[in-house]
């Protein structure tokens, strides 16, 4: 099988479900940007994360490859057996992140991306979960589309974990979170 089919050469891709929109089409946005972060967590992974963190890492790339193919149906109309990401993932998120809170110390500060390697990428793939975030919300609001709102919500957690596992990179290697000063 080629990796060319050259049906997108004239700007539209195909939803699943055989429904072809322009390539710069909301929806295609929103699961690029899913896309994009799953890449990103895939940067984190290889600047030597943690090995605790990297596992998770792994699980949510996962996920948001179903987050992705959920997105990519046409007007957003998922069966339950297309809807992979459910409760139970959004509840994991949460407990990674009450874990991870409970081995650092207390926020006193803003802090800036940066520290390690692996703790930087982290801040860079909780800025593109943010953006997928709020692109989802926008295309949560047009009529003619459907977003679960599970979905939001699981970027939204998302994200807040990201941010938390950024600190641990850092803790973990004996890293000071950087601060931000006025």
């Amino acid at each position: 099988m080629k990796i060319y089919t050259k049906t997108g050469d004239s700007g539209q891709t195909g939803l699943l479900g055989g429904v072809r929109v322009a390539k710069d089409a909301l929806r295609v946005e929103v699961y690029g940007t899913v896309d994009e972060l799953n890449a990103v967590l895939g940067l984190v992974r290889a600047c030597d994360a943690p090995a605790e963190i990297d596992s998770i890492l792994e699980e949510i790339q996962h996920q948001l490859f179903n987050l992705g193919a959920e997105l990519a149906i046409a007007g957003g109309k998922s069966s339950p057996e297309q809807q992979l990401v459910a409760e139970p993932q959004v509840q994991s998120l949460e407990q990674a992140i009450d874990r991870f809170e409970e081995t650092l110390e207390p926020l006193r500060a803003f802090i800036l991306p940066g520290g390690t390697a692996a703790a930087s990428q982290l801040h860079v793939a909780r800025a593109v979960c943010r953006r997928a975030e709020r692109r989802l919300v926008t295309l949560s609001q047009q009529a003619e589309e459907s977003v679960r709102d599970l979905l939001i919500i699981y970027l939204n957690r998302l994200s807040d974990l990201l941010f938390v596992l950024a600190r641990a990179a850092n803790a973990s290697a004996g890293q000071s979170d950087v601060t931000w000063r006025q």
